[in-house]
């Protein structure tokens, strides 16, 4: 009971503790919203063939829709409209992958490829015209 009482004495404090970004945007682009994005978008390419790998692709989906929530980090978030708002549309992109995957509807990931695609182009227009269709870093 006694431990109890601490976790929920401890819990606020807990929750305020500052976060501390560790990669760059550029790092979180090339090591998480590329790869895991790719293999939802390019799914035809090695379909998932047993309950193994659709688990994989659920949590690579998992891991696209974390990282618009990295991009939305105090100290990444480069404003709290646009910047954010994109950021969003990624995080919704990939909890619908997730919902897909979880289900097992190839259809379903396939149909999501524009809200993926259209999540990064989003933010690319605005934050990186110059670079929208380089695939790799991201300043």
């Amino acid at each position: 009971m006694r431990i109890i009482a601490l976790l929920l004495l401890a819990s606020p404090a807990i929750a305020q503790a500052p976060f501390q970004p560790v990669a760059t945007i550029s790092e979180i682009m090339v090591a998480i919203t590329l790869p895991y994005s790719d293999a939802l978008l390019y799914i035809e390419r090695n379909p998932p063939k047993n309950d193994r790998d659709w688990e994989t692709l659920q949590m690579q989906a998992l891991m696209l829709a974390e990282s618009g929530n990295l991009l939305m980090m105090k100290g990444r978030a480069k404003n709290q409209g646009l910047w954010m708002k994109d950021a969003k549309l990624l995080v919704e992109a990939g909890a619908a992958a997730v919902k897909a995957t979880r289900a097992k509807d190839i259809q379903a990931v396939l149909a999501l490829n524009e809200q993926i695609v259209s999540s990064c182009i989003a933010c690319h227009t605005q934050f990186r015209p110059r670079n929208r269709q380089r695939r790799g870093t991201i300043d």
